[in-house]
């Protein structure tokens, strides 16, 4: 929409839709198998792109791996996920989570275990747990989201508003989403298995598709801090 566009809606609706897809979104970790038409996750793929970006560079680029290649895929990146390979992140990971970070680290992880009635300290079943993060947990589709090196970390910042955007999208159009960083742990890997270029960097993985409602995994829902735990206003 530019300047000269009237809107379709009127503002109440329009800001009621968004904190809608807001407050319905979260990571679904149980998918159907049933994959997900073409002609809708072109939609989400057209949405997305109006993702803004510095300089309007539109850094990312995306695989949208299905059917038999996603097997091929999944196979390959538990085979070394599950012997422990695959610490070449393209992007420094977090070096320490501290503080209120720590505590929302926490209480995220302990949600998603009592959820699947793993005992807390069984470090053997959270390792089985995060490994289905490369059965992509079930999915039909992943999107792997990569970007280009000389663009450094603003080429993956744009990547994570082009993130945000496609899962609102995918949620618009009745399906869930994950987003993945435990997938750029291997960009090794992956810039091998789809013949990238040296200079691709990979940002992560969202995991798409129709999401199993009827898994207990999927029933917990994340906390969300308050605006004044977040937002300082300086007026003076």
């Amino acid at each position: 929409m530019d300047a000269t566009t009237k809107p379709r809606y009127p503002t109440e609706d329009r800001i009621g839709a968004l904190e809608e897809l807001l407050n319905e979104r979260y990571s679904v970790r149980a998918f159907q198998p049933r994959e997900v038409p073409r002609e809708v996750i072109e939609h989400i793929l057209s949405t997305a792109q109006r993702t803004a970006s510095w300089c309007n560079s539109q850094p990312w680029q995306v695989l949208i791996v299905s059917g038999e290649a996603k097997e091929r895929f999944r196979k390959a990146i538990y085979a070394e996920a599950s012997r422990g390979l695959g610490e070449d992140y393209d992007f420094t990971p977090p070096r320490e989570y501290v503080g209120v970070y720590l505590e929302r680290r926490r209480e995220s992880g302990f949600q998603l275990y009592n959820t699947l009635g793993i005992a807390r300290g069984d470090k053997p079943a959270y390792a089985k747990q995060a490994l289905e993060n490369y059965n992509f947990f079930g999915a039909p589709h992943i999107a792997v989201v990569h970007t280009n090196e000389p663009l450094g970390i603003y080429g993956a910042i744009d990547c994570g508003g082009y993130v945000s955007n496609f899962m609102l999208a995918a949620q618009a159009l009745g399906l869930g989403s994950i987003p993945q960083a435990a997938i750029a742990r291997h960009s090794g890997l992956i810039r091998r298995h789809f013949n990238l270029a040296d200079d691709r960097r990979v940002v992560c993985g969202i995991s798409f598709g129709y999401a199993d409602h009827a898994h207990k995994v999927n029933s917990y829902r994340t906390s969300r801090a308050t605006v004044e735990d977040t937002v300082t206003f300086v007026d003076v």
